[in-house]
């Protein structure tokens, strides 16, 4: 993956608390990160994924989490996480991620993240509305209908 591939990124500076006694990135805060800027990337948009989520019982359950770690993250460096819609499906959405050093194209770390609609009485699968796509699709041209 390449810088270029995303327009969105959200930056972090890694604090004392997330390394390991290795002096590196501790490996479950990846995923932290990755959740962090999947909830920017959607602020951004002015999709307030929790008031939806009351209003019509539906929300979005992760099914699928992976990291690949390319190269150790120390402390105090500054690193920003792309993230993009790279599809839709019906009840599915997958997000992939890339973690870079601040204005850099040295490639840290990828993720991909699955999530699926879900009827939050029944915890079964639902269609993405038209509005999410949507709203998406301002973003992800290549979503675009």
């Amino acid at each position: 993956m390449t810088r270029d591939q995303f327009s969105f990124f959200h930056p972090f500076r890694i604090r004392y608390s997330e390394i390991d006694g290795q002096g590196v990135v501790f490996n479950a805060h990846y995923l932290t990160f990755y959740d962090t800027t999947i909830t920017e990337y959607f602020r951004e948009l002015k999709y307030d994924q929790y008031a939806d989520a009351k209003k019509t019982g539906m929300d979005f359950h992760v099914v699928k989490s992976v990291v690949e770690y390319k190269s150790p993250i120390r402390f105090d460096a500054e690193i920003e996480v792309g993230v993009r819609v790279a599809r839709i499906g019906s009840s599915s959405m997958t997000f992939e991620l890339a973690i870079f050093l601040n204005d850099s194209a040295d490639l840290m770390a990828t993720g991909e993240i699955v999530w699926v609609n879900t009827d939050q009485s029944t915890h079964r699968p639902a269609p993405i509305t038209p509005e999410i796509r949507n709203l998406i699709a301002t973003r992800e041209k290549h979503l675009a209908s």
